[in-house]
């Protein structure tokens, strides 16, 4: 066996599975999760067509960098989404999700013959990130959020000593439990480290499309090309149709940026085995090429947010994130609860399942910074979300009084 996989740590999923062991919530009410980051609303009928319109192509190999008509399709979404003009020949390829892609390029990009490398996280994260660089042979060190500037992450605590070990940085933005976006002035920051110490930041987006404010969060790419930084380099963005546009099974995104990084990707995932299939392909190219599905999508979020953070907001400290479907709140202090004991009563109360904070972070220093907080994946429609931030406050008065 692989060595290394004995550092992996249990996936939140199996860790949430172990703690409501025994627990048997109550049979008159009805299970609602906010656990899991899965978007439920409908997948749109005009790609479920594209799909199987697209099966007449299984009797041949497709090959690993997608059909032209694909990467077209990515490049022309990056045009008009963030006004970037990127080759489709050499800057983009298509990947199957984005947490396989975000595995697999730091395999590529990795030198572990250079001493032991550093991985810059964000913390929390997503835990794909720590278990890339792990299975890398890297060292993950983890960067903190500031609660006080709405869990931006601190990226001014990472000594110096650390960015001149790191070979690769991952971004989340937007964030991923937190919902914080990076302004620009922050991307300026970290450019400004990359070209000093030489390291690739890998930039996951694909919470991109779902946001609450009249502005769209700013991608990784249209930060660089604004500082004119127009070859991206050490620069790779990952983004997905999961969220945006309802098909986590689908399994399908794309990678973007240097033109140098993107072809080391290629040769990796040749012989990785990672190509997309034809009828997903398919799929994808109508699902690119159109927003109206999303504004619809964005819009029904927007809504059910509007309806829920009110209500939690009255009994515990939780805000209207920047991007996301998540909210981020945090265990009111009186209950004198964890965030996994709250978890543990409330499904054991009220049958709705949230995620523990400190599941999704590391301990730094001797602090958890998502401890005492619990992610409520606001992924069901509206009527459920509501019945369970009503049964969430319920549960928190009952036990502060």
């Amino acid at each position: 066996m692989n060595p290394l996989l004995s550092h992996l740590q249990p996936y939140p999923f199996e860790r949430l599975r172990q703690l409501f062991a025994g627990v048997t919530p109550p049979a008159h009410l009805s299970a609602i999760s906010l656990g899991m980051g899965e978007p439920r609303h409908a997948t749109p009928a005009f790609i479920q067509g594209a799909l199987t319109a697209g099966l007449g192509g299984l009797a041949s190999y497709p090959a690993t960098a997608g059909e032209p008509r694909l990467r077209e399709a990515f490049t022309g979404w990056l045009g008009r989404r963030y006004g970037l003009a990127l080759d489709p020949a050499t800057q983009v390829l298509p990947v199957n999700g984005s947490r396989e892609a975000l595995f697999a390029f730091a395999q590529t990009v990795l030198d572990p013959t250079q001493g032991t490398p550093v991985v810059v996280c964000p913390n929390p994260f997503y835990q794909i990130y720590e278990g890339a660089a792990l299975l890398a042979g890297a060292t993950p060190y983890f960067a903190p959020s500031d609660p006080e500037r709405n869990f931006a992450v601190d990226w001014d605590s990472v000594p110096d000593s650390v960015w001149q070990r790191t070979q690769l940085l991952f971004v989340c933005s937007p964030g991923n439990p937190t919902g914080a976006v990076m302004p620009l002035a922050e991307w300026e920051k970290l450019f400004a480290l990359s070209d000093r110490h030489g390291f690739v930041i890998a930039s996951d987006e694909c919470y991109s499309e779902i946001y609450f404010r009249d502005e769209p969060p700013l991608g990784g790419l249209e930060a660089a090309a604004r500082l004119g930084r127009s070859d991206f380099k050490n620069l790779v963005s990952f983004t997905s149709l999961s969220k945006r546009s309802n098909v986590p099974g689908l399994r399908s995104g794309f990678v973007a940026g240097d033109a140098a990084l993107m072809k080391a990707f290629l040769l990796y995932r040749t012989y990785h085995g990672s190509a997309m299939g034809p009828a997903v392909q398919a799929a994808s190219v109508a699902a690119w090429g159109d927003e109206a599905h999303v504004a619809d999508n964005r819009a029904q979020y927007r809504r059910k947010f509007a309806e829920v953070t009110p209500i939690l907001a009255r009994v515990m400290d939780v805000r209207l994130p920047d991007a996301g479907f998540y909210l981020w709140g945090q265990v009111p202090q009186q209950l004198g609860l964890s965030d996994t004991e709250f978890a543990r009563g409330l499904l054991a109360q009220y049958n709705v399942t949230v995620l523990p904070g400190s599941y999704l972070a590391r301990e730094v220093a001797g602090a958890n910074p998502g401890a005492q907080r619990v992610r409520m994946a606001l992924v069901a429609e509206t009527e459920e979300c509501v019945q369970a931030a009503q049964r969430i406050a319920q549960f928190i008065q009952t036990r502060s009084t």
